[in-house]
């Protein structure tokens, strides 16, 4: 069975929210190094992960995650602008 590439926007909310690769892990009791591998798309969350992540953040986990490419803010925001 192929694995199939989980998507994320885990390092734009870290932005946002102003928080490290070593504040995230610690709040969801992982090596920093593996919020580096989620963030980088070389390692897929297990089902408990994705929820602390989703938690963490107050967001819906699709919001975190999804299996289509997440559109680029920039294009959305083109987008919202010529509206």
């Amino acid at each position: 069975m192929r694995t199939r590439r989980v998507f994320n926007r885990i390092a734009l909310l870290r932005n946002d929210a102003g928080c490290s690769r070593r504040d995230l892990a610690e709040a969801v009791d992982v090596n920093p190094q593996t919020i580096g591998y989620l963030e980088r798309g070389d390692y897929n969350p297990s089902l408990e992960l994705g929820m602390k992540i989703a938690r963490y953040f107050g967001v819906p986990v699709e919001l975190v995650f999804s299996f289509e490419p997440f559109p680029s803010l920039t294009d959305a925001l083109r987008r919202a602008g010529d509206s």
